[in-house]
């Protein structure tokens, strides 16, 4: 097995299965082109990617349409290498034995340290198992994280969302724990490698603007940052998993909007004007968009992982594992789509190199190994964003029309959740694991629903004031009387992605005044945003200060960002739209979606957080405008807990916007739910009137 552009050590697990001989007289009676040991290292591929809804959709890339006989043997089969799989994971090396064979690793190569960073070749948010680096080494399974091993010390730098986790995870004998943002790893690095040091990273997962950074810590310690042709974690992790294998379906045109060939002839047409010979793709999101495909090899988003060429005649070079390929894919890609295997990538590179060509290469989200690659081979390259980023992000009339369907639907599986909640919170029982279980329970009867669009954020009484908390069974608290509980949950359909949070009052007896105080200026605050109106150009940091100006008055503020991109069944994070305090030049356009979620933390105490999704749309209201006027339009349709607001912060217009809200989450939900659920639903939406 291979990874994109270098060769990679595939671990294969290999089992105590016994019918080989039966599935290799399956495999040559259907016409299969593999052999059993082809199947395996499939399944093996299989095994490393996360599980798919569909649980048998991946025995079609053995053979379209195999027989229930084929199927219930190459079922067994993966069953069997699971079990020996887990088995092996279990008589694992002890973090200190792992960390002790990595160092003497680079001692063989003559490294002082390496830095391991939790990205991977596409530096997406998810990564694949086999990009889990970090965890295997040090036990940290947090999405954001880097480790810097030295011969002596080695430190885990982790963000204040990872704070506990990291403890309760990660030895502290092993690792010094550091702040990656009060005390990032270029200033430790700076004063702890020794003069002459060698500190080797992987070109595939680090971006041009980090190693900048960590090149400078370097030199300041008088030593030598040190590209690595291979990871020598990679050499000492035993077991790795291979890339994973998840099919590749085709993304109907019925939700799409627009087809492969339209998007590639205009994206090719702006090349041509730019004079770039070629785009580098690296983002999945984008290849995924481009070429009207999803697949399934990260959790929480419809990925396949690939790399692609957008030439500027329109033909795309698709760098993917043909093993992927569902039935049909190949003649859904059509013949301007050309597919080489991963190995084929730094070729494709060269060869664009050899001729002059110039070629753009996004520096926000391509590894360094792309640029290093281009500029050795003679290429001109041409730092620009990936050119898919802004008309994926400006979704079309049906990719709209497909997100407010898909919100009604996740909102009546929110809303179902919701009541039931105010009938059992109340007891007593309730934990914040039982909760999310149940709210997933609701979203999986929903039609065209693919999974969760990230994992829950569960949070009870204390645990809610952690922004990007994660339950688990050490920290799994009980709904208690008289709190608040803050649940952020999202989901994929096929029709689009949802991301939304409620924060609610849990018991009988009114909220305090401190409580309600907040969460009303979060409400203000959050009505500030959904009636915003703005010219066209407006920025997302222009708009950020309307959503915490509720708050700054009383002299309170939140750390997060108000708001960020998302996809159309695609990533729930998506760039390159936001509403934040940090600095971003892209413009807010029509069709762009965008979350719309301030809020206020009290640690040790509680949180609050109310997300909504909205989509930016022309608002042709206002009168003698002298520029297009753009507003948004609120897509999520949930109650906002009315126990909790304080109407006498509020003023008329503020009223009026959570009532006619309240008024249309009623009137478009009551119809998807049964009479309790409808009938609690009347309740929690009534008028909130003048309090």
């Amino acid at each position: 097995g291979s990874g994109f552009g270098r060769e990679r050590p595939v671990s294969v697990c290999r089992s105590t299965y016994q019918g080989d001989q039966v599935l290799a007289r399956m495999l040559r009676k259907a016409g299969a082109e593999l052999t059993v040991a082809g199947a395996r290292d499939l399944v093996a591929g299989v095994l490393a990617a996360p599980e798919d809804r569909d649980a048998g959709l991946w025995a079609e890339l053995v053979v379209p349409s195999p027989s229930p006989a084929l199927r219930a043997q190459l079922v067994a089969l993966k069953a069997e290498m699971k079990r020996a799989r887990d088995d092996d994971l279990k008589r694992d090396s002890s973090p200190d034995e792992r960390l002790g064979t990595l160092r003497a690793e680079l001692a063989r190569r003559e490294l002082s340290g390496f830095i391991v960073p939790r990205a991977d070749e596409h530096q997406g948010e998810w990564v694949p198992l086999r990009a889990e680096r970090l965890a295997w080494l040090t036990g940290f399974t947090g999405s954001a994280g880097v480790a810097v091993v030295l011969a002596e010390p080695a430190a885990l730098f982790v963000d204040g969302r990872y704070t506990l986790q990291v403890r309760a995870q990660v030895d502290e004998r092993l690792y010094a724990f550091q702040h990656l943002t009060d005390s990032p790893p270029d200033g430790w690095i700076a004063r702890n490698l020794s003069s002459g040091g060698r500190l080797g990273y992987d070109p595939w997962l680090h971006t041009q603007a980090g190693l900048a950074r960590l090149r400078e810590a370097c030199a300041k310690a008088d030593a030598e940052l040190v590209v690595c042709a291979d990871n020598p974690l990679d050499a000492v992790w035993a077991d790795q998993p291979p890339p994973p294998i998840a099919p590749v379906v085709p993304h109907e045109l019925g939700f799409a909007g627009r087809s492969s060939a339209e998007k590639r002839e205009e994206l090719a047409a702006k090349l041509t004007g730019e004079g770039v010979e070629a785009a580098v793709l690296t983002a999945p999101d984008s290849i995924a968009w481009l070429l009207n495909i999803r697949g399934g090899d990260v959790p929480y988003a419809p990925l396949p992982l690939a790399f692609a060429l957008l030439h500027r005649d329109g033909v795309v070079g698709l760098f993917i594992d043909r093993r992927k390929f569902s039935p049909g894919l190949a003649g859904h890609l059509g013949k301007q789509v050309t597919v080489e295997g991963p190995d084929g990538f730094g070729p494709a590179l060269d060869r664009l190199g050899a001729t002059g060509a110039r070629v753009q290469v996004d520096p926000e989200s391509a590894a360094s190994w792309v640029f290093d690659r281009l500029e050795a081979a003679g290429a001109t390259v041409v730092r620009a964003a990936d050119p898919c980023l802004l008309p994926k992000a400006c979704k079309n009339q049906v990719e709209l029309d497909g997100a407010r369907a898909a919100h009604l639907r996740d909102g009546a599986a929110l809303t179902r959740f919701l009541a039931w909640l105010a009938r059992e919170a109340p007891k007593g029982g309730l934990t914040e694991i039982a909760a999310a279980e149940r709210l997933a329970a609701f979203r999986e009867e929903g039609e065209l629903f693919r999974g969760p669009s990230f994992e829950t954020i569960s949070g009870a009484g204390p645990n809610g004031a952690i922004v990007h908390y994660r339950a688990t069974p050490e920290t799994d608290r009980r709904l208690e009387p008289d709190s608040l509980y803050l649940v952020d949950s999202g989901a994929q359909y096929l029709d689009g992605t949802t991301d939304v949070t409620r924060t609610v009052f849990i018991g009988e007896d009114p909220p305090g005044a401190e409580v309600r105080d907040r969460f009303t200026r979060v409400v203000k605050g959050h009505i500030a945003i959904a009636t915003a109106r703005f010219p066209r150009g407006t920025t997302g940091p222009q708009l950020d200060a309307l959503a915490r100006r509720a708050l700054w008055e009383a002299g309170l503020d939140y750390d997060h960002g108000t708001g960020h991109g998302v996809g159309s069944y695609l990533g729930v994070h998506e760039r390159p739209q936001r509403i934040s305090k940090i600095p971003n030049t892209v413009a807010l356009e029509p069709g762009m979606i965008c979350s719309n979620e301030p809020g206020y933390y009290k640690t040790g105490s509680y949180g609050i957080r109310i997300e909504n999704l909205v989509t930016v749309v022309v608002d042709s209201a206002v009168a003698g405008a002298e520029k297009e006027v753009l507003a948004f339009e609120t897509l999520t349709a949930a109650p906002i807990d009315l126990a909790l607001i304080e109407p006498a912060l509020m003023d008329g217009r503020e009223i009026a916007w959570l009532d006619a809200y309240h008024a249309r989450v009623r009137e478009a939900l009551s119809p998807l739910l049964d009479p309790e659920t409808a009938a609690w639903l009347a309740q929690a939406t009534a008028p909130v009137g003048k309090g």
